[in-house]
């Protein structure tokens, strides 16, 4: 994976202009269509995607990487993002899915095959916890 640093030293950053910030430098790095796939803010330790134990120091980068992730930007000592070009994917706006709660577990589910129910089903339902699992 390819490393960028864009120094930023005289003021604090909010997300957004972080990431456009980032999203500017992979786009002079060849991604025409960047998407952020993960990132880390320092200091207070969020992350995307997160979980409970993750470390993160690392595993937005882990995730990243294994989640077509091709840059990473560091920007200035405030916010770390892992990014990949989405040409050529669908947009997620477009995917029939929802995220779904039931006795405190997580799922995504196809809404096409839940019916007029709104409680996750097998059929159309995947616990979220099974996908965090196989991002090593």
């Amino acid at each position: 994976m390819q490393h960028i640093h864009i120094d930023v030293t005289e003021r604090e950053l909010d997300f957004t202009e972080a990431s456009r910030l980032a999203k500017a430098a992979a786009r002079e790095n060849r991604l025409l269509e960047p998407a952020i796939v993960s990132w880390h803010q320092h200091g207070s330790g969020r992350m995307s995607p997160s979980y409970d134990g993750a470390n993160p120091s690392s595993w937005w980068v882990k995730y990243g990487e294994g989640n077509g992730g091709r840059l990473e930007v560091n920007v200035g000592d405030q916010y770390d993002f892992v990014l990949m070009d989405s040409r050529g994917y669908e947009s997620v706006d477009a995917l029939p899915v929802r995220n779904l709660t039931d006795d405190g577990n997580e799922y995504i589910c196809f809404t096409l095959l839940l019916g007029e129910g709104c409680a996750p089903i097998d059929k159309a339902c995947v616990p979220i916890d099974e996908w965090a699992a196989n991002q090593c």
